[in-house]
């Protein structure tokens, strides 16, 4: 078993809270540039998450043969 914490977790909390930001700056509705920054940075880190989390799949299933 490996110790630690898996790193797709972590990408996937970064994901929600850029995109709870993101909703903070459309609701504040003063810039929403910086919102849709937001919005795409917890985009490319769910995209991130769920890569990793697949490699990660693929090495435990080849190791386990």
């Amino acid at each position: 078993m490996k110790k630690g914490i898996n790193k797709s977790i972590l990408f996937y909390i970064a994901s929600v809270l850029f995109f709870i930001a993101s909703a903070i700056g459309f609701a504040s509705g003063n810039e929403n540039s910086m919102a849709i920054v937001w919005l795409c940075l917890g985009s490319s880190f769910l995209c991130l998450g769920s890569t990793h989390k697949k490699k990660e799949n693929n090495k435990t299933n080849t190791d386990d043969k």
